[in-house]
This record gives C-alpha cells, structure tokens and sequence, in this order.
C-alpha cells in the first residue's frame, strides 16, 4: 500500500515535483548515468536517456498516464463487465447463452494480437488505446460476476422481492448489485496491474500512448538498444511496472482475504 500510495501521489502531484520537462531534452546531457555511479548528476537523479531527457522525471510522468489509463479503462471495462454479467446471470437460458459465448470468443483471442490490429487500423490515440483496453478486461467481470448473480437469484430475499412486485431492474440494482460489490472491488483491484501491464506491453511495441508522451512502456523500448551502455533508461522504468502491478496483485490478495466471509471464517 505504500508502493501504491507513493506512485498515486507522484502521479496526481507530476507537475508540481518533477524536476525537468518530460519531452524537452538537452543534448549536451545524453546518457548521464545515475548520481550514485562515476560521471552522474545530482540533477539526474536516475540518470537520462539518449534524447538527454531526465529519467526520473520521465517516470513521475509515466505513472500519471498509468493511472489515468487504468482508471478511464475499468470504468468502461468494469461498467461493461457488470452489466453484461447482471444480465446473464438474471435471465439465463439464450440470454446468459449468447453473452457467455462472446466472453469465450473475446477470451480465445490473444489480446496483444487484437490491441495491435485495432490501433494500426483506427489509429494510436487515448482514446482508441482506452477502448482497446476495455475490450481486454470486460469479460473477466462479465464472467465473475454473472456466477455471483446466479448464486444470489436463489436466495430468500430475492424471491420476497419479487413477491412483493419489485421491477427486474429494481431487483438488480438495489437487492442483487449490493451482493456483488465487494467481489466487484476485489476485481478491479487484480484488474489495474494487468491493465498497466497491457498499457505498458502495447507501448513498448510501439502500438500504446504515442510519443513524446512518457509511458513506462515507450521508455523500456527506448533503452533496449543501449542496455549495454545505458542500462538505466530501460531498467528504471521497468522497475516502476513491476513493483506498480506487483504491489497491486498483493494488495487484491490481501483484499479479498478481507472482503470474502468464507475466507475470514476460517481465520
């Protein structure tokens, strides 16, 4: 949680503590390693890269975009996710068949594949990057949460409520989505690693957040033909992705812990 707090507070205050301009370079300051090694800068911190762009500031401002990213993405992924998995669950037979198919094809196609086909067709923009990553994750709710609803139709309150004349979208809403919630929140928290790790994987394919924006994916890419003599272009970026989604998987482990009556039962 602190990883994660450090990079949200890096991320929301960018502007305000980055050193240098996160696209304006100075060529007379190419390479400059890291402070702690022979020949760095206490005014690069984490060195800069072959353009003579700071590396440290460069990844404040990669963390802003992964946040930004992730949060446009689940709330269209997520919103599409539980929605789709409502009505599924609620109404079964061809209804829950046809949706349930769709997921499995979504699944069934490699997402990288269909991220890159999307992007050259419709264009490397924000917003074509958001809907791609959106595509990516709505099934994973959309299966979730469809198995919650078909185990709380079932329940006692549910049939009084349909005793009592409630409306089907009264019922989802306020007697089934209430049930789903806390598995609804766990998801997300699983969900933005691998939504930063896609951003990520799409930018260093040249196929994510266009340049010059700073992306963590785009700067592992800038740094892999210099790995030899710049070692820290590509490496502190790829730090900043791996403790970002490391930090988030243990996070939604140690929430759902929390949140799932079955597993706190047998604490």
């Amino acid at each position: 949680m602190f990883i994660l707090a450090v990079f949200v507070v890096t991320g929301i205050t960018a502007p305000w503590i980055a050193p240098h301009d996160p696209e304006r370079g100075d060529v007379r300051a190419r390479n400059v390693p890291p402070a702690w090694l022979e020949g760095g800068s206490t005014e690069y911190l984490l060195g800069t890269d072959h353009l003579g762009r700071d590396v440290l500031t460069r990844v404040i401002y990669g963390a802003r975009i992964s946040l930004i990213v992730a949060a446009v993405t689940l709330g269209v992924g997520g919103t599409i996710g539980v929605c789709s998995g409502l009505v599924a669950g609620w109404y079964g037979r061809w209804v829950d068949e046809m949706i349930m198919r769709i997921v499995d094809i979504k699944l069934a196609i490699p997402t990288i594949l269909l991220a890159l086909v999307l992007v050259l067709e419709l264009g490397q923009t924000f917003l074509i990057i958001v809907a791609v990553l959106g595509i990516a994750i709505w099934p994973r709710f959309a299966r979730n949460i469809r198995g919650e609803v078909l185990q709380l139709k079932t329940m006692d309150y549910v049939a009084l409520a349909k005793v009592a004349g409630a409306s089907t979208p009264r019922i989802l809403l306020i007697h089934i989505f209430p049930g789903v919630i806390n598995t609804l929140i766990i998801l997300a928290t699983l969900e933005v690693g691998i939504v930063i790790l896609l951003e990520s994987t799409l930018s260093f394919l040249g196929a994510g957040v266009p340049p010059p924006t700073p992306a963590w994916g785009s700067m592992v890419s800038d740094g892999r033909d210099r790995l030899a003599v710049s070692w820290w272009i590509s490496t502190m970026p790829g730090l900043a992705i791996m403790l970002t989604v490391l930090s988030m998987n243990l996070f939604g482990d140690w929430l759902r812990d929390k949140l799932d009556p079955r597993l706190r039962q047998l604490d």
